[in-house]
């Protein structure tokens, strides 16, 4: 069998690049955060997407196996929100969301996870995890809701790097009266008779998860107490995940939820990152419909993955030139498992340097354009691992 080549991430919990070595290498297990189904997703949400499809093909290709979930959250004010400017039900919305979803992202070349859980499915879990901390004393019951003590974690704040009052005085922290300290955050709140709820043994009138329960609950069942990699957009390491590791770590006492924590930078319009609030989206299936799905895909892959990346038309227009490039080099070759290029996989193994990895490809393009068959091959079959040169050109 051959060796296992150095394989090194930038872990947001370090702060640092370091090597990675798996919990169990039988077993590699991935978390990553999925949509909440509300709305489509746009260009911005579709980086992740495709991002941690990279690492999952990677992943693959250097261990015997690979457990990948990837969640969806369909109980969230959000969804309760758009639903009633619908006039539909939650239901509906949510199934919907779903299906564009997935239509997007096949369209993006990104394959299926391994698990694809969605929060309603898992409430049970939720509750016994709450429970758990309600009675260690991590959280407390106020007003109908349940909220976390986070006085409670001497190392909260860690993933993020950022003390106490800093994270209180950000946009995202909700203060409320019922809180014990204004950094203490929701793990159960209570449902109006409109709005989706489940009893508990919190509280004597129905309620519903918070964001941040949902996540720890859904890793849990699937990849156990502790995993290998926690993987999100950089707006989620604060206070989501952060949120998560305090959750699970004070549910099951535990030093860590995952060992390496990955996080992807924004898409820019312009200086500003594109979000929904800001209204400057452009939407994935708006993309992939003007430019197609494996062009969005490549630009999307052109930046490092923790760096900013900007994708005007113009450079979707680039996207696909070099894609059209590579596909008059690749020609009809076929890949060969034996034809995986070091210094392709040393790229990507370098805290995913998908960048590096293109520029291989080119370099195999130059020399299949002189004549190399076996560079065509080589081109076609590392191209794979990026989820490129898989369609007739």
């Amino acid at each position: 069998m051959t060796e296992t080549p150095e394989f090194s991430l930038h872990n947001t919990l370090s702060g640092a690049k370091e090597l990675f070595v798996p919990l169990d290498p039988a077993d590699v297990r991935v978390y990553a955060c999925g949509p909440t189904v509300y709305d489509r997703i746009h260009i911005g949400n579709a980086r992740p997407i495709v991002v941690f499809d990279v690492l999952v093909r990677l992943l693959r290709h250097l261990y015997p196996r690979v457990t990948y979930v990837r969640n969806i959250t369909d109980v969230d004010d959000k969804i309760i929100k758009r639903a009633r400017e619908r006039d539909i039900g939650i239901d509906q919305l949510c199934a919907d969301t779903i299906a564009n979803f997935h239509d997007d992202i096949v369209a993006l070349g990104s394959l299926p996870p391994d698990h694809e859980p969605r929060a309603t499915e898992f409430i049970g879990d939720m509750i016994q995890m709450i429970g758990r901390l309600i009675e260690k004393g991590h959280a407390y019951i106020a007003e109908g809701h349940v909220l976390f003590s986070v006085a409670t974690m001497p190392a909260y704040g860690k993933l993020s790097g950022r003390s106490m009052e800093d994270m209180i005085a950000g946009a995202r922290v909700e203060v409320a009266p019922y809180k014990r300290d204004p950094g203490d955050f929701v793990l159960w709140k209570p449902s109006d008779g409109d709005q989706p709820g489940w009893d508990n043994p919190f509280a004597t009138v129905r309620g519903r998860p918070g964001w941040h329960i949902e996540c720890s609950a859904m890793a849990r069942h699937y990849l156990g107490e502790t995993f290998d990699i926690h993987a999100g957009g950089i707006d989620l390491v604060f206070p989501h995940h952060e949120n998560e590791i305090a959750q699970s770590c004070c549910t099951h006492d535990t030093e860590i939820m995952a060992k390496y924590w990955l996080h992807n930078g924004f898409v820019t319009m312009g200086d500003e990152k594109m979000s929904k609030s800001l209204g400057n989206l452009v939407m994935a299936c708006d993309a992939i419909r003007t430019h197609r799905g494996e062009t969005v895909r490549a630009g999307l892959l052109a930046a490092h993955y923790r760096a900013p990346v900007a994708l005007p038309d113009s450079a979707l227009v680039e996207a696909r030139n070099v894609l059209d490039r590579l596909y008059r080099a690749v020609g009809d070759a076929s890949s060969d498992a034996d034809a995986f290029d070091s210094s392709f996989v040393a790229a990507l193994c370098d805290d995913l340097n998908t960048p590096a990895a293109v520029a291989r490809l080119h370099e195999l393009a130059g020399a299949a354009n002189k004549g190399d068959g076996d560079a065509a091959t080589a081109l076609k079959t590392n191209a794979g691992l990026l989820g490129l040169l898989g369609h007739g050109g």
